[in-house]
């Protein structure tokens, strides 16, 4: 038999149904793809890289600071706060230490650990050293001709505010009851300005303390004019022009020329900050930086200089980067864009504690919140 002859036509017929068989079977899979991308594309969360945090357990969610930072030579985090304490934060988890633990007070204004190790820990009531195990409270003796704080609010504080050590070994403490130097052995009062009060206190008027490299130590608070310096002979009190600090929200201005001194950059100027803004300190003169060179926080309370010579602020508004010529200024992340403690580890990382007790990992784009409150209302 002759096979039968199927026309040209047909063949092509027969062909298109094949390819389109084939076409339809490659497009099902092509839609069920897109499907099933659009089903979980939009509505996947990104994932969340989950990370330690500071627990805050006492106390409102919107009350306290993490008011000071610093990196131990083992290389450990330490955070005091206002309110919760002090944290340990070794890269792993936090530990936090209260007054239960052996803590002269809940709330920590400052900390330092000097050349021989030794951590010095500044709170509410006074003075605390740790060893790595326990507490001990050390006392300041204050003058017996000290009078009273006239200051009703604060009358029975012993704040520490600031230490450093100088170049000697000596180590210098500002306290709500005045200036004190500690040469190993022993504590001794020094005046700064004989009968000038401070803002907590009628007993005192430093609040931060700086060496120069040149040895200069330099002393400021609120409540004075201007910023002192001490070379070592004598106390001379330096003003620099004033500046304006928007009182909440009436437009009422008002001025400011005390200046607390923050650190002596690379280039050796001497940077000092009030509410109003910043100074730099050439030497010679001050120069003012503020809103109209848009440093554009106010209340600035910490300035540090990182490994690239780059400068922040911290402050109310948020944190400002200056590089010399500009500043750029972000605080989107930040739950209460307060800063009160800026630090940069010996990775280059940089830490910044905030009100509301927030701790927060900056990656010069977004804060990563490393806080949370698990207190008695949190738990409600």
């Amino acid at each position: 038999m002759r096979p039968t002859a199927v026309a040209a036509t047909d063949v092509v017929e027969i062909l298109t149904k094949r390819e389109m068989s084939k076409l339809m079977y490659v497009c099902a899979l092509l839609l069920l793809s897109v499907l099933g991308t659009a089903c979980n594309g939009p509505d996947r969360k990104e994932k969340v890289i989950d990370h330690p945090k500071l627990i805050k357990t006492i106390g409102s969610p919107s009350y306290g600071n993490v008011q000071c930072s610093l990196q131990d030579k083992a290389g450990n985090l330490w955070f005091g706060t206002t309110e919760n304490g002090l944290y340990k934060y070794d890269g792993k988890s936090f530990t936090q230490y209260l007054a239960a633990d052996g803590l002269n007070s809940n709330s920590v204004y400052t900390l330092f650990e000097d050349k021989d190790g030794k951590f010095w820990i500044g709170t509410e009531v006074g003075l605390c050293l740790y060893d790595g195990k326990t507490f001990a409270e050390i006392k300041i003796p204050l003058p017996k001709t000290l009078p009273s704080n006239k200051n009703d609010l604060y009358r029975n504080k012993h704040w520490v505010f600031s230490i450093i050590q100088a170049k000697s070994g000596k180590l210098w403490f500002a306290t709500i009851d005045g200036v004190y130097s500690y040469d190993g052995k022993s504590f001794s009062p020094f005046t700064v300005n004989e009968g000038a009060g401070g803002f907590a206190s009628s007993n005192n008027n430093v609040e931060h303390i700086l060496e120069d490299k040149a040895g200069n130590i330099w002393f400021g608070g609120r409540g004075n004019e201007g910023v002192y310096r001490y070379d070592g002979k004598s106390v001379i009190n330096i003003k620099p022009q004033e500046l304006s600090y928007p009182k909440d929200t009436d437009s009422i201005r008002i001025g400011q020329n005390w200046a607390w001194p923050q650190l002596q950059d690379e280039n050796g100027n001497i940077w000092f900050s009030n509410w109003g803004g910043a100074y730099r300190y050439d030497g010679k003169s001050f120069t003012s930086l503020t809103a109209s060179d848009g440093l554009t926080i106010v209340a600035i309370t910490r300035i540090i200089e990182d490994k690239n010579g780059t400068l922040w602020f911290g402050g109310a508004g948020g944190l400002c980067r200056y590089d010399g010529k500009s500043f750029t200024c972000f605080k989107d992340g930040l739950i209460n864009p307060w800063i009160w403690a800026v630090l940069e580890d010996k990775t280059g990382k940089l830490w910044v504690g905030t009100r509301a007790t927030g701790l927060y990992l900056f990656d010069e784009k977004k804060f990563i919140n490393y806080s949370d409150y698990k207190g008695r209302e949190g738990q409600k």
